[in-house]
């Protein structure tokens, strides 16, 4: 029977910086939790699903496990080369510690959310919250039924025993809770269902499992075995983790490579961020949905892995851009779902949104060409032929690509930025760099010879149309100014080193985008750079591997150092940092900064982290 005490979980817990939030994620659903151990962010079944628990954008449903003294202090770690967060509390009586992750490998159709609190130093009160609400918060929820682990009824009041379990229902999902038999619902204020609370007293060194199982399709009868899960999990993220070696800041690019493959379905698609309508500046509307699998950005990641021996990554990046250039050719959609299905068009949700932005589902990108994936999906291919890793679809794919390329060219494109349409310099030169790497491989043969004369025609007319006076790459034949993108084609190999035009490009970049040890990725206008928009973690990483690639290791190591340190205390890097501000700025996590940090990490000079 529900207490008459009225819990509002929606204004339990407010947004907090992106810097605070940690990720947890199994490859199809990923969840942020805040440091009072609330899951703001949580979409299900999969990444591109509506949320259930969405406080980050204004949304309704809770999850949190948090201490019950109200004065404690947060912090957290990942266990190295997983995503499996610790939360840890310093309260006055001693720590209190969560661990928390998603099942991993993650079951495309069941969401398990797996949290284990213990009183790690003295005695521990913690209150848990529960309350799953679908459809961003907007669908109503069946009343909790309390039973027995084996499906019978259970009494709705008094001494709950052991082995009892939750059950309930909201919008399409199914839900089950273990571990919360004791708890009692609370009405809500809006009188539309009912949150669980359960207040737990743990003795030094006791351990209590909390399971949360969520679906589309009823739930299995036999509940989740916490102990079973938990040793699954630490396999499973034990499996295919390369060694990192000599690799700069190795801790830190085991876990870069553990949130790329965080963020990577069993289907083979990655999602650049874990979740949507993060505002990259605040009231500018420049806020969007990011839980699909850009071409570019799965190439990024794919050449990261090849760079570090993850030969799992790289495999899945392999296969899922070849399928999909092998689907639609030429007309390559710059991002899919993670089934390789279409991206839904934006819709608006009438819902507040993160403070500073705004609340859309689905992306406009359809509508776009973007011809430079052309050239990170060649780069891509040729790195795995290099690796004798392509099989006989990855080889079709990469005649298709250099055909693509041939038709598409000199077509104006969104580009990189994904602005209006050009004859946009980074995408002709990236495009210049994947075909050098096709021609460079032993035994290409007909595709080879077609690649490298391709690779000259693109790369003479780049230059007659967009090489600036001053000797450095501009941004478009119409646009003079530099762009921070155009240090990477050369890096990949569409020019040597010591092309003049390469160390030209660096210089102005450095000279105009460069802020603090940050860079920006172009200048909009007069105002200074920091007011028009936040520096790009990906160009700052860009400009580490464009001064090694002029073999200057020590401003390289400076510019990966200064962009390393961009995050908050679970390592991990947003699209944006905001220089004046400190604080991180759009979607999170942002795939492709992970990849260009691994791939930094592999390339720069390593040692002793």
């Amino acid at each position: 029977m529900a207490t008459t005490d009225v819990i509002d979980s929606d204004r339990a817990f407010r947004p907090h910086e992106l810097r605070e939030y940690a990720l947890l994620a199994d490859g199809e659903r990923g969840a942020l939790i805040g440091p009072h151990g609330d899951t703001a962010w949580l979409c299900a079944p999969r990444w591109g699903s509506p949320a259930v628990f969405s406080s980050l954008i204004g949304g309704g449903g809770t999850y949190s496990v948090t201490p019950a003294e109200p004065r404690h202090v947060w912090g957290g770690s990942y266990e190295p080369g997983t995503l499996i967060w610790c939360s840890r509390w310093a309260v006055s009586g001693g720590v209190v510690e969560c661990r928390e992750a998603l099942a991993h490998p993650g079951d495309p159709d069941r969401v398990v959310l797996l949290r284990q609190v213990r009183a790690a130093d003295g005695p521990a009160r913690v209150r848990v919250l529960l309350d799953p609400r679908a459809d961003f918060g907007r669908a109503d929820a069946d009343r909790p039924r309390r039973v027995a682990r084996d499906g019978t009824g259970a009494p709705a009041d008094g001494p709950a025993p052991r082995d009892t379990l939750w059950t309930g229902r909201t919008g399409p999902l199914h839900w089950r809770w273990s571990g919360g038999g004791d708890a009692r619902p609370h009405p809500r204020p809006d009188g539309r269902g009912e949150v669980l609370a359960l207040d737990l007293a743990l003795a030094p060194g006791e351990r209590h499992d909390l399971v949360l199982e969520l679906s589309e399709h009823p739930l299995p009868s036999r509940p989740v075995d916490p102990a079973a899960a938990w040793r699954a999990t630490e396999a499973g993220w034990s499996r295919g983790r390369p060694s990192m070696g000599r690799t700069a800041a190795p801790r830190d690019a085991l876990h870069a490579h553990a949130v790329l493959r965080g963020l990577t379905s069993r289907d083979g698609g990655m999602v650049a961020a874990a979740t949507m309508c993060l505002p990259e500046r605040a009231t500018t509307a420049r806020s969007y949905d990011y839980r699909y699998a850009w071409i570019r950005d799965q190439c990024y990641a794919g050449l990261a892995a090849a760079a570090v021996g993850s030969d799992d990554l790289l495999d899945a990046a392999v296969a899922f851009t070849s399928a999909r250039v092998l689907t639609d050719g030429p007309g390559l959609r710059p991002a899919y779902t993670v089934s390789g299905d279409p991206v839904p068009p934006e819709q608006e949700l009438d819902l507040p949104g993160y403070p500073g932005g705004t609340d859309r589902t689905g992306n406009w990108v359809n509508g776009q060409f973007q011809l430079d994936a052309f050239g990170e999906l060649l780069q891509l291919l040729a790195a795995a032929a290099r690796l004798d890793r392509l099989d006989d679809d990855g080889r079709k794919a990469l005649h298709t690509a250099v055909e693509a390329v041939a038709e598409r060219w000199d077509e104006p494109e969104a580009g990189i930025w994904e602005l209006d349409d050009r004859r946009w310099t980074h995408s002709r030169l990236s495009c210049v760099a994947g075909l050098r790497a096709v021609a460079a491989l032993p035994g290409a043969g007909a595709d080879g010879q077609r690649a490298a004369a391709l690779a000259d025609t693109v790369l003479d007319r780049t230059a007659q149309t967009s090489l600036h006076p001053g000797g450095h790459w501009q941004r478009s034949p119409e646009d003079p100014r530099p762009d921070a993108a155009l240090l990477l084609p050369p890096v990949r190999g569409a020019l040597p080193a010591g092309d003049p035009r390469t160390a030209a490009t660096l210089a102005v970049v450095r000279a105009q985008l460069l802020q603090d040890g940050y860079l920006y990725r172009f200048r909009h206008d007069q105002r200074p750079l920091a007011d028009a928009e936040g520096a790009f973690l990906l160009c700052g990483f860009m400009l580490a591997l464009a001064e090694h690639h002029q073999g200057d290791d020590l401003r390289a190591l400076r510019a990966f150092e200064r962009n390393r340190a961009a995050c908050g205390p679970a390592g991990l890097f947003a699209e944006e940092w905001d220089v004046v501000q400190r604080q991180l700025r759009g979607n999170l996590p942002q795939a492709f900064v992970h990849a260009l940090f691994l791939e930094c990490a592999a390339r720069l000079p390593g040692g002793p982290d």
